[in-house]
C-alpha cells in the first residue's frame, strides 16, 4: 500500500489539483449530471467560464463536482476541502473542529461544520447486513454521556450497583454495536435499549445465518435463536472467551471510540452522538487491517459525498446548532 498523508502533494495547495482528485473520486472517468444523472455532459470552457463547470446536453443545467454533495454551496477553498478529507480519515480517533480550524486556517464555526459535513459523507445510507454463513457477528452494548432528555423510569424501578459500587447506566446514552468478526462495524444510538429494539438492530444490520456472540445479557437470548447459533460468554462470572466465542472485537471498538471521544472531541450533544458514531464505524470498516490506507479512506468518504446535502439547520433541527468540540 502507498504511504501515508504526503502534506507536499499539491492536492492540499492547489484549486485546479484539488478539483481534479474530486472529480476523479466522485466520478472516475464519466462525469454525471448532478441534477439528472445523465452521462452526456461536456465541460465549459474558455475565460467566459469559471473553472471546472460542466452542462448536461440532456437536462440544460450546469453543475460542478461540490454541487450534490455536502459540498455544496461552499465557500471553502476545494484543497481546504481535501486536505480536511484526508486528515479526518488519517486520523484513528478522530480530529477535533479546533484543530482543523487551527491546521486549515478556518473560523471554528467553519470548521466544526465542515467536520459534521464530512461526517455526513461518511455515513452510509444503505448498510449490507454483517456476516453470512459460516461467519460471526459480535454484538455489544455500551453506555456513553449523560443523557441529555433522559428517559422516563418506573416508580419502583431500582439501579442496582455494579461491582465497583457505582450506581448502573442510568441516565447515560445507550449505543448497541455490532462487529462482523475481522469485518466492519455498525453502531446506533437510541434511547433506550430494550430486547425488541436490539432485535430491531440486529436483524436489519446482521444476516441471521451468522454465529452471533454476546455477553449474557438478557437482551439477546429471544434474538439469538433467530441467527445460526447464539454463543455467549460469562462476563460477570470473570469469563472472556471460550474456545473463539468472545465480544473483544467489538469491545475493542467501543474503547477505540472513548478514547476519541475523550481524548479527541471531549464532549459531544446527545443530538449529535450518532453521527460521532458514523465516523468512528467508517474509519473501523475500511481500516489498513482490511487493506484500507489512509488515502484510499479518505477518497471513499469524498466518493460516498455524492447525493448528500447537509445545512447548517440540519444538523440541529431541535436545538441551535452550538458547536461541541
Amino acid at each position: 500500500m502507498s504511504a501515508g498523508l504526503n502534506l507536499a502533494d499539491p492536492i492540499f495547495h492547489d484549486e485546479d489539483k484539488a478539483r481534479e482528485w474530486l472529480e476523479d473520486a466522485r466520478w472516475g472517468d464519466h462525469p454525471a449530471c448532478a441534477h439528472c444523472g445523465s452521462l452526456n455532459v461536456h465541460r465549459l470552457e474558455g475565460e467566459a467560464h469559471r473553472a471546472g463547470v460542466f452542462k448536461c446536453r440532456d437536462c440544460r443545467e450546469q453543475f460542478s463536482v461540490t454541487v450534490g454533495s455536502v459540498m455544496e454551496r461552499s465557500h471553502i477553498p476545494l484543497h481546504k476541502w481535501v486536505l480536511g478529507f484526508h486528515l479526518m480519515n488519517a486520523s484513528k480517533k478522530g480530529m477535533s473542529a479546533h484543530q482543523l480550524h487551527r491546521t486549515l486556517g478556518l473560523t471554528y464555526k467553519t470548521a466544526w461544520f465542515m467536520a459534521h459535513r464530512i461526517r455526513e459523507a461518511m455515513r452510509d445510507p444503505s448498510p449490507a447486513p454483517l456476516g453470512g454463513a459460516g461467519k460471526i457477528v459480535e454484538a455489544d452494548e455500551t453506555y456513553y454521556g449523560k443523557q441529555e432528555m433522559p428517559q422516563p423510569r418506573s416508580r419502583n424501578a431500582r439501579t442496582k450497583p455494579t461491582k465497583g459500587g457505582k450506581v448502573g447506566p442510568a441516565g447515560k446514552r445507550p449505543i448497541v454495536a455490532l462487529v462482523e468478526r475481522g469485518g466492519e462495524a455498525r453502531a446506533v444510538h437510541m434511547p433506550r435499549v430494550t430486547a425488541k429494539n436490539v432485535r430491531d438492530v440486529l436483524v436489519k444490520h446482521a444476516d441471521r445465518k451468522s454465529r452471533l456472540h454476546t455477553d449474557e445479557s438478557n437482551l439477546y437470548p429471544t434474538v439469538g435463536d433467530e441467527f445460526a447459533k447464539h454463543e455467549t460468554v460469562k462476563h460477570s462470572a470473570g469469563e472472556y472467551v471460550r474456545g473463539d466465542v468472545h465480544t473483544n472485537s467489538a469491545e475493542g471498538f467501543f474503547g477505540l471510540f472513548k478514547r476519541g471521544m475523550a481524548g479527541v472531541y471531549h464532549h459531544c450533544g446527545e443530538q449529535h452522538l450518532q453521527r460521532y458514531l458514523d465516523e468512528f464505524s467508517f474509519r473501523y470498516s475500511n481500516r489498513s487491517k482490511l487493506g484500507v490506507n489512509d488515502a484510499e479512506r479518505a477518497r471513499l468518504a469524498a466518493k460516498n459525498a455524492d447525493g448528500k446535502r447537509l445545512t447548517y439547520r440540519r444538523i440541529d433541527d431541535t436545538q441551535d446548532a452550538t458547536p461541541t468540540d
